[in-house]
């Protein structure tokens, strides 16, 4: 019989590891507490960004896959992977829903098993954090009788070149044995592993990886901010830099990340050294201070757009396409403008990132939607909207992610 896989949490990083196990032949059980989104997976339906509905029929066709959202559906893993995110709330890491998955999975940890944590993580989480709660709750002893490691995942959402199993994966464990059995898991899905001596060096690694990203995002935005003083098209300056074929990752401005509900990998690294050692991280939080003040520059430009229109933002009809940062749609209400929003998380009710503000009204991006509005923003970076439609039908659009061109589109 094929071995059993866990896949705790079903977003967008979990499902597409489930997939691509069913594909190298395991039985996968997809564990996950939102029953909503349980449901859609059982009915056929993806629901997570990356996977689409072929791959997700052919899974259910292989007789290998299901969801669920009972933790007792997880008796007899032999390899158990934990997805569940860790996020930033009121200034501090809230490790509350890791703490749940591993707890819920803890009983059903048998000798032999394999469980990873994989996602970003502030160095001594899997052992300090997690291999306490597994042990806790299956009597059992880490790297003596069943392996625990750690795992970044790697992804870049809408990059068609590398997916999960053509991206070399980093791979560690509390022991040579556990070194051993992620590695050899990890091995029959990608095709290079790349071991690490322990869970801290892997789970530094995925905080010097998205602090790279993201420092990168801080230098555009910030030279965003200076473009448009000087009256250039920053975006053509990046799209030119882009074309180096040395000593440069490319970098696009932003309008921002969310601030009450930052990712870990954003701000847990400087609250983490912090914590730690009693100090900061200066590179990093200048890099946070500058990505967190986006959204009122966003908001600024527009303004300043509206007015060389002869439009005050108070009472201007705004379409948003994209809800993130949600600190835009906030402050667009606050200042008088009527706001509508088109965002494909507002359909799904397992997407708890999305936050609709007060006042905001959720509509579908259509041809007389997008002529009706007095400015269209393009806030998200999604590629599910129709950027042609969106040029043509707007009568102006400000466009924060470089997707628009024309004589009625203004970017940031």
């Amino acid at each position: 019989m094929a071995e059993k896989l866990v896949v705790v949490g079903q977003g967008g990083a979990g499902l597409s590891l489930a997939m691509r196990a069913v594909e190298a032949g395991f039985r996968v059980v997809g564990l996950d507490e939102d029953e909503w989104r349980v449901k859609r997976l059982n009915a056929g339906e993806p629901c997570a960004e990356g996977v689409g509905a072929g791959a997700l029929a052919a899974a259910h066709a292989s007789g290998r896959y299901a969801a669920s959202a009972d933790a007792a559906d997880a008796s007899g893993f032999d390899v158990c992977v934990l997805t569940t995110p860790v996020r930033m709330r009121n200034g501090a890491a809230d490790l509350g829903p890791l703490g749940s998955a591993a707890g819920r999975i803890a009983p059903f940890v048998r000798p032999g098993a394999t469980v990873v944590l994989e996602g970003t993580a502030y160095p001594g989480t899997t052992e300090e954090f997690v291999r306490p709660l597994l042990e806790q709750g299956s009597g059992l002893r880490a790297g003596d009788d069943f392996h625990l490691g750690h795992s970044p995942h790697r992804a870049e959402p809408g990059n068609p070149r590398w997916r999960l199993g053509n991206t070399p994966k980093v791979v560690s464990g509390v022991d040579a044995a556990s070194l051993r059995a992620v590695t050899g898991f990890y091995g029959r899905l990608v095709r290079e592993t790349v071991p690490v001596s322990s869970p801290r060096v892997s789970e530094l690694c995925a905080l010097l990886e998205s602090a790279r990203a993201h420092v990168g995002a801080a230098l555009a935005n910030e030279l965003s901010i200076f473009a448009a003083h000087l009256g250039v098209d920053v975006w053509e300056a990046v799209e030119a830099a882009a074309t180096t074929p040395f000593g440069h990752a490319a970098v696009a401005p932003s309008p921002g990340t969310e601030d009450s509900c930052l990712p870990l990998d954003v701000a847990y690294l400087p609250w983490g050294i912090r914590r730690g050692i009693g100090r900061g991280f200066r590179l990093v939080e200048a890099a946070n201070d500058v990505n967190a003040h986006m959204p009122a520059h966003v908001v600024d430009r527009l303004c300043l757009a509206l007015n060389r229109r002869c439009r005050s933002i108070r009472g201007s009809r705004i379409l948003l396409l994209g809800l993130s940062p949600v600190e835009v749609a906030k402050t667009l209400c606050r200042l008088g403008a009527r706001v509508r929003a088109a965002d494909p998380r507002a359909a799904d009710s397992s997407a708890d990132d999305l936050v609709v503000p007060a006042g905001v009204e959720v509509v579908e991006p259509d041809a007389a939607e997008l002529a009706r509005a007095d400015a269209v923003v393009v806030l998200g970076g999604q590629d599910c909207y129709d950027y042609d439609l969106v040029q043509r039908a707007s009568r102006f659009v400000f466009d924060t992610r470089g997707r628009c061109r024309g004589p009625n589109v203004e970017r940031l």
